[in-house]
């Protein structure tokens, strides 16, 4: 038999000396008893996978709103996708790899429903709540997703008990994205991973929309990233393997970073500005600006545990209980509060 401790032993003998060891971790804020079989990263890993905040995933979109189609991403395939990348790095560079997919699982899972737009939404509603203009730029410091991730897994899941899990893993979900790298290689690999799976899946799904075509994208970025899709994940995934083991840290070479983020400035002004996507935008952020007024004045009608959680704050309550829904939850609750119901005879 396989143990944890004889997996431990091969951990120190197969990563190289700069990967985070499990068997070395920070540790949890309670004690608990290690799993016979399984590393602490798998077992967080599995934690993360059985949590309430990872199956709502599903039924959170991530740019198209109203997509129609079975094959525009969900809050979730990115999820998926971005491990998928970021396990295949970590696997070349040595790393650890169950702590990489531990916090690629987990990096979303305090995101809202409708993408960003619903993220700038609760951002400005705090804001309005707390007596600030809500069109300035610190606005977002209100309401970040990565943040309410690490909330989820620190005190909203499992009624308020959270998730317990590893200090490396709460380290890279909290800093995927934001001003502050992770403190791991593992969690570094995550944030680059996020960006280069949107980026190109987004592309993917706006070409599937008909918003853009594959010769509408910049000529600089199809020569240095590739031709399509398949060709821009393998540049810059190869490129990110090569770049981070010859300088010791985890980055893209100057080259293709620029041609990312080419490919996402072109994004934010074809694609997520797009007249498809801002029609929707505004649909959503009524929605979800009517929401959060009824129940910072209804606290009543938050579910208790958000309201325990919350500890009487009712801005915190509405925001984690809107935080947590899915887009069709979100839509059928202002459906039955603000649209007229028909009368059952």
């Amino acid at each position: 038999m396989f143990t944890r401790i004889d997996q431990e032993q091969a951990e120190r003998e197969r990563l190289a000396p700069e990967a985070q060891l499990s068997g070395e971790t920070a540790g949890r804020v309670r004690e608990s008893v290690p799993d016979e079989l399984r590393l602490d990263y798998q077992r967080d890993r599995d934690k993360i996978i059985h949590s309430k905040a990872f199956r709502r995933l599903s039924h959170k979109t991530q740019v198209f709103l109203t997509a129609e189609g079975d094959h525009f991403r969900t809050r979730l395939t990115h999820t998926l996708e971005v491990s998928q990348i970021a396990r295949t790095v970590a696997r070349a560079l040595r790393l650890n790899e169950d702590l990489t997919e531990a916090i690629a699982l987990g990096h979303d899972l305090g995101h809202t429903p409708f993408g960003h737009t619903g993220e700038d939404a609760l951002a400005a509603c705090l804001a309005r709540a707390d007596g600030k203009d809500p069109s300035r730029e610190e606005v977002s410091a209100y309401f970040r997703h990565n943040e309410q991730s690490l909330r989820v897994v620190e005190v909203i899941e499992n009624d308020g008990a959270g998730l317990n899990l590893t200090a490396e893993v709460r380290d890279g979900i909290c800093h995927h994205t934001g001003g502050v790298r992770a403190s791991t290689l593992e969690g570094r690999i995550v944030a680059v991973s996020d960006r280069i799976a949107y980026v190109n899946h987004d592309i993917d799904d706006a070409i599937r929309a008909r918003v853009l075509s594959e010769s509408d994208l910049p000529p600089s970025t199809h020569t240095v990233l590739g031709l399509d899709h398949s060709a821009r994940i393998q540049t810059l995934v190869l490129d990110l393997v090569s770049t981070s083991a010859a300088e010791g840290d985890i980055q893209l070479s100057p080259s293709v970073y620029e041609a990312m983020m080419e490919l996402r400035a072109f994004l934010f002004e074809k694609v997520y500005k797009s007249e498809i996507v801002m029609k929707e935008v505004e649909k959503a952020t009524r929605l979800l600006d009517a929401l959060f007024s009824f129940y910072v004045a209804h606290p009543e009608e938050i579910p208790a545990d958000y309201r325990a959680i919350a500890r009487g704050d009712a801005c915190r309550a509405t925001a984690d209980y809107l935080a947590g829904m899915t887009d069709r939850f979100a839509i059928s609750q202002f459906e039955r509060l603000f649209v007229p119901q028909p009368v059952q005879g």
